[in-house]
């Protein structure tokens, strides 16, 4: 038997991937998560700890952060093996199982493989006015990573979807002034949202843009201007948070052979691909009707992993019952 040989390994450590490491376990799979960034959680640690998570069945609301800790203590109760900061490069058939080759050089060999990358590798879409590159990471930010370190300051948001008008109602109660700013006059964001912020403090301007951030040493003000008269305003400001979207590309994965739709990967009502033993759930796969949400992303993902062991293991089943049904191990 080769030991380095898995049964299953997931690309992706977000919550779907993991998610699917915790379903893996429960068939028996051998196991291995492997993942870019340096900490399990994807998007909800590296991008929005902070933020809360309104559709998440069974929680009313709940700090992405804190979601990610349950979901990572979920994944790890059949301990599989983690890899970090390694990006997937390569997938290449070896025999009747798969290599994947990471950024280090290392060579994973696995039965199955399911792609849970998210997006794909993401970074901020950036804004160019002037001052802003100056600023950034000093007045000027693409996300929030503490909150806490806008308490009592004077803040500008910049955009109009679900992340921009999220944060303004998260920040609102701890800062000394919010304003937010869209070039648009409709918000792109969630109707119910769009409504708590219209009840909100905070200060709404549209259709205004960024011109400019100024300050000496320290970030002090930002200059807005109205996109139809052209009319500027200047704001006195402590922060700015820029919140225009992500950049976001498969990489690497593009070049597999995969078939692909868009920045996405084609797949079937198994969530199959077009490569035999090699499956994607989450927002990286796409077919006709594709609702991107993680409640719908770990449901695609359990499918995978069945259809995965009953790939290895004809004689499997490929509904394994409830879980309520059988004997865990204790979670530690």
């Amino acid at each position: 038997m080769n030991e380095a040989l898995y049964d299953i390994t997931i690309i992706g450590g977000g919550p779907v991937g993991l998610f699917g490491a915790f379903y893996a376990g429960l068939r028996g799979m051998k196991t291995k998560i492997i993942d870019s960034l340096p900490q399990l959680g994807g998007q909800l640690t590296a991008l929005y700890p902070e933020k809360y998570i309104y559709d998440m069945p069974g929680f009313p609301e709940v700090l992405a952060k804190d979601l990610a800790e349950q979901m990572i203590r979920q994944a790890m109760r059949f301990k599989p093996t983690v890899c970090l900061e390694e990006r997937a490069e390569h997938l290449t058939r070896r025999d009747d199982y798969w290599i994947i080759t990471t950024n280090k050089g290392v060579e994973h060999a696995t039965r199955t493989v399911v792609i849970c990358a998210g997006a794909g590798a993401f970074t901020p879409r950036k804004l160019n006015a002037e001052g802003v590159e100056a600023f950034e990471g000093k007045g000027v930010y693409y996300g929030v990573r503490d909150k806490a370190q806008f308490e009592g300051k004077r803040l500008l948001i910049v955009g109009g979807g679900d992340s921009a008008v999220d944060w303004a109602l998260n920040l609102y109660p701890i800062a000394r002034e919010v304003v937010l700013i869209h070039r648009r006059d409709e918000f792109r964001a969630h109707e119910q949202s769009v409504a708590q912020l219209r009840q909100s403090p905070v200060r709404i301007l549209t259709p205004y843009e960024l011109r400019r951030v100024e300050g000496n040493g320290r970030l002090e003000r930002a200059v807005i201007f109205h996109n139809k008269t052209q009319e500027e305003v200047e704001l006195p400001v402590d922060a700015v948070i820029l919140n225009l979207g992500f950049v976001a590309s498969l990489g690497p994965i593009k070049t597999w052979g995969l078939e692909l739709e868009g920045n996405a990967i084609r797949v079937d009502h198994l969530m199959r691909t077009n490569l035999p033993g090699v499956y994607a759930a989450g927002d990286v796969c796409t077919y006709e009707g594709k609702l991107k949400l993680i409640a719908t992303g770990v449901g695609e993902v359990c499918i995978a992993v069945n259809h995965a062991k009953h790939t290895i293991d004809p004689s499997a089943k490929m509904f394994p019952g409830h879980s309520s049904d059988m004997t865990l191990p204790a979670l530690e």
